[in-house]
């Protein structure tokens, strides 16, 4: 006898194990579809943020650029203008611009061309300002990415005091930026 006969014989003598045996493979294909079905799905909801955040990555970008004020973001990594007062200028520009654009005001700014708290070749601002919690991050990634090259050499922040008015309620925020002037040839 081989043992198709016997299996044969034993399913037809017993048919409740035949059909459990039936549904038992059933449910496992079942079982082994659905997760290879769930699997594709978390990887292609994945794929789908990870495009949706290179797509907002690339648009800041775009905007960005072609949002920038005369005399911020170019394609060189130094501040550009024929003086270095004209450098200093247009970098207390673009930083007044980012604040205001933001939702911010500036209450006020300095300039240092050339004395103790500025570095060879540099031109630091120093701006005191009101801003809101939220734009926080993104003023600091606005100054620090794309060109000219910024940089925040200091940064106080002064907490909103709780309960207080809407004007009372941003922070305070004390920012030392620098960026390198290169004299034009």
């Amino acid at each position: 006898m081989s043992i198709g006969d016997t299996v044969s014989r034993y399913v037809a003598r017993y048919p409740a194990i035949a059909i459990l045996l039936y549904v038992a493979i059933v449910s496992a294909l079942s079982a082994v579809s659905w997760s290879a079905l769930t699997d594709i799905y978390d990887r292609n909801a994945t794929l789908a943020a990870a495009t949706d955040m290179l797509a907002r990555i690339e648009g800041h970008n775009k905007a960005s650029s072609t949002a920038a004020p005369p005399g911020g973001a170019t394609d060189s990594p130094f501040l550009e203008g024929p003086t270095v007062t004209v450098a200093g200028a247009a970098l207390q520009q673009r930083v007044t611009d980012l604040v205001t654009k933001l939702g911010g005001s500036v209450l006020s700014s300095q300039v240092d061309l050339q004395g103790a708290q500025s570095k060879e070749g540099f031109v630091t601002l120093t701006t005191s300002c009101e801003l809101d919690q939220p734009a926080l991050q993104q003023l600091l990634y606005d100054l620090e990415s794309g060109m000219p090259f910024l940089f925040v050499d200091q940064l106080v922040v002064q907490a909103a005091q709780p309960g207080a008015g809407r004007d009372e309620a941003r922070m305070r925020l004390l920012l030392s930026i620098s960026g390198q002037w290169q004299r034009p040839s």
